[in-house]
């Protein structure tokens, strides 16, 4: 196998620029903590029921953050999977990767089947291999790593979602790597699951028993587990016909997209209990007591099946409903159980954390460190730190013409998204639309739902964020779409 040199890597750590909480470090490197990081796919902010969903049954997430810390300002690096990932896992944000888009089959450009004033920039299909990722950091500090699940990282490879032979997990820093669709609808065509009819049984799913199996063996050093679940993306299906049954009779009659709401709060509720079946096999391991364990999400949920309020938008958009998600963190004996954090992180945050966790000294990148947070330390000294989205694509592809313009909350339909950036600062958030240059204005802390733009009555602060977006983004190397 052909990895980037050792020099490479180097360039690509150093490249990164903000600095981390560094001073956060395990004395004792022999008590280092094992890290297992669940990441889940297209999971809302409101999913579940410690978020206050009124109907979601979650009971495996909802003690997971008794048990630990549940963050209410948390966000992903982008309202799309590919992208945010690819920022996950390397701590830069998408516009310094170049990678805001999911990837392809094939290299080319957006093809919309509506006329658009703009050109999106060239679709990016891997991640390269020069960027270093939180497997590689933490197999530098002594980490054995391991990768269960979605990667979609890479172009796809043979099948939709197919690890690709030179740019999969293995080559990223993980030792131990499985492919496996588990139990998700992806498989169905060629392993189909039985109707279930019994009260409280799911279908068996491979891939957590993958990772189950991974946390029960033992280990002669310190782990990095990634179960990167396949759930609650589409297509939203379930065999568990007593789960229809259960939230049929819970969802209201009058609700939009009823039948859809009833599959999908089935399908949640049985990623919750793939969870639960993974914090099982963790505590059979007897090192539950010294494994952190970090749940989050790769954006919003789905428009068409979940609804996002009280937030407005969805996957797809820069309104909150498409990049605040849940973030859960347990570490027994450090983070005191139901503890709230209200500190704004997001996504690229992950690597310097997990690396300071680790006992490590975090390379310089995009992210920052809140290590310290979940210690209870004093928040950190620069309180403006800003967070950055970019998305320089147009969405949906295909069905552009027919979608709604207006993107509200709780819409139950995929809008239109042009492309456009944005910035939080504190409590506010402007975003700015690339095809009229148009910004809008928001003070989250009193309009979560981004119902009242701010950017007339308070035009020198808009004026002001909008100065310092294109000059982050300018100093990323961002690529912007161009008019046609």
């Amino acid at each position: 196998m052909s990895n980037p040199s050792f020099f490479a890597k180097a360039v690509a750590a150093f490249c990164c620029l903000v600095a981390s909480d560094s001073h956060f470090a395990v004395a004792d490197a022999e008590n280092r903590p094992n890290i297992l990081f669940i990441l889940a796919d297209d999971l809302a902010w409101s999913d579940l029921g410690c978020y206050g969903h009124p109907w979601h049954d979650t009971p495996h997430l909802d003690r997971l953050a008794s048990e630990g810390a549940r963050f209410t300002q948390a966000y992903s690096p982008a309202p799309i999977c590919s992208a945010s990932r690819a920022s996950i896992l390397t701590g830069k944000t998408p516009a310094r990767l170049q990678f805001e888009f999911v990837t392809k089959n094939e290299p080319g450009r957006q093809k919309i089947d509506f006329p658009t004033p703009m050109s999106a920039p060239p679709l990016t299909l891997n991640l390269p291999l020069e960027e270093q990722t939180i497997a590689e950091c933490l197999k530098d500090e002594g980490y054995q790593t391991a990768f269960f699940g979605k990667w979609h990282v890479s172009s796809h490879h043979e099948r939709y979602l197919g690890w690709s032979p030179t740019h999969g997990p293995a080559k990223q820093g993980f030792e131990f790597a499985e492919e496996d669709y588990g139990a998700h609808p992806y498989d169905w065509k060629r392993s189909p699951v039985a109707t279930i009819k019994e009260p409280g049984r799911f279908a068996p799913d491979s891939m957590v028993q993958r990772v189950g199996a991974f946390l029960r063996q033992d280990h002669d050093r310190p782990y990095f587990a990634m179960a990167s679940s396949f759930y609650v993306h589409t297509p939203v299906r379930t065999p568990c016909q007593w789960l229809r049954e259960k939230y049929d009779a819970r969802v209201p009659a009058t609700s939009k997209k009823r039948n859809n709401r009833i599959e999908y709060a089935a399908f949640l509720e049985t990623f919750d209990h793939h969870v639960g079946q993974i914090l099982n096999s963790l505590e059979a391991s007897g090192r539950a007591d010294r494994t952190i364990v970090i749940l989050n999400s790769d954006n919003g949920g789905h428009p068409e099946y979940t609804a996002n309020a009280p937030l407005r938008g969805s996957k797809w958009n820069l309104y909150e409903g498409g990049i605040r998600v849940p973030m859960i963190v347990r570490w027994p004996g450090v983070v005191q159980p139901k503890t709230e954090i209200d500190r704004p992180v997001i996504g690229y945050d992950l690597l310097p954390t997990m690396v300071a966790l680790a006992g490590g000294n975090p390379p310089k990148c995009d992210g920052e460190s809140f290590a310290g947070s979940l210690r209870g330390d004093s928040p950190p000294t620069n309180e403006q730190h800003s967070l950055i989205w970019h998305f320089p694509y147009y969405h949906p592809e295909n069905g552009f013409a027919k979608a709604p313009d207006s993107i509200g909350i709780d819409d139950f339909a995929t809008s239109r998204t042009r492309p456009q950036s944005a910035i939080r600062r504190g409590q506010f958030k402007l975003l700015q639309f690339a095809e009229d240059n148009r910004v809008e204005l928001y003070d989250l802390s009193n309009d979560i739902g981004e119902l009242h733009d701010l950017s007339t009555q308070q035009a020198d602060l808009a004026s002001e964020l909008q100065q310092e977006l294109r000059q982050t983004l300018t100093r990323q190397n961002a690529r912007f779409p161009m008019a046609k």
